[in-house]
């Protein structure tokens, strides 16, 4: 896909002055160059244009506004005077896996006063001796090379964090997406209940199941007893336990119908 169609489509129905960042990677570029792209992105802050074969940044228009930059994985040799004039206002810029071979390439960026990350991995100038040195003294304002302070401090991992807070804002369109904006307030919730409630009650019948068995076991065994043991001592026992058990399982009143139909003690 070429540059023009990318940004057509990352546009997404707006107007050029409303898009803050701008992803264009792994298109291609016409001629090695910038296009597509107009002074009318005047909001811009962040623009991704890796893999799509530059050679030059010569026709970048003016984004007076963009603070970050990435130009990685191209073929852009020199000509980074343009970035001085055209996007003053830049902090971060990177130009790893690019064809840049000696400091003198770089030398344009002093201009870039609020320049404070430059990022030059794969590129052939970092096999030079005291590299990293030599980069920080040509450029004073930088903080950070290749993602490391003066004193091999790493610099905090921004790119994480944007792609963290880009997963939550897909979760937070899901929700949206999920939630029923035409459904009468309080009825999701509603439903919720219910089917709690549906829950529970499934619980509670099997409960009464394994009660009325284990009923069905003690009234088994209270009869075995009474035809053969037909003492008033044990029949007196048997209804002092099943009446307990009655009032620890909560259905005393199905035992004392039981109950009811028993013999009277006092008449064995």
């Amino acid at each position: 896909m070429d540059m023009k169609r990318r940004i057509h489509l990352e546009l997404r129905n707006r107007t050029p002055a409303d898009v803050k960042e701008l992803v264009l990677d792994n298109c291609r570029s016409k001629d090695g160059k910038i296009e597509g792209l107009t002074d009318e992105f005047e909001e811009l802050e962040f623009l991704s244009t890796i893999n799509v074969c530059l050679s030059s940044v010569a026709n970048l228009p003016k984004l007076n506004k963009l603070k970050k930059l990435e130009l990685s994985d191209n073929n852009i040799s020199g000509g980074l005077e343009v970035l001085a004039e055209k996007c003053p206002n830049l902090t971060h810029l990177n130009l790893s896996g690019n064809r840049i071979k000696d400091l003198s390439t770089i030398e344009p960026l002093k201009k870039l006063e609020s320049l404070k990350s430059l990022d030059l991995f794969n590129c052939e100038v970092t096999n030079l001796s005291d590299y990293r040195e030599n980069v920080f003294k040509l450029l004073p304002q930088l903080t950070y090379l290749d993602g490391y302070d003066h004193d091999e401090k790493e610099a905090p991992d921004s790119d994480a964090e944007a792609y963290v807070e880009g997963l939550d804002d897909e979760d937070d369109d899901e929700d949206e997406e999920d939630y029923d904006e035409d459904a009468p307030p309080g009825e999701e919730g509603e439903e919720d209940d219910d089917e709690e409630e549906g829950e529970e009650e499934e619980v509670s019948g099997e409960e009464e199941v394994r009660l009325f068995i284990l009923y069905s076991c003690f009234l088994r065994v209270s009869v075995i007893i009474l035809q053969h043991v037909p003492h008033t001592w044990h029949l007196y026992t048997i209804h002092s336990v099943f009446n307990s058990f009655a009032k620890f399982s909560h259905v005393f009143l199905f035992s004392t119908s039981l109950w009811s139909k028993w013999p009277n003690p006092n008449h064995c």
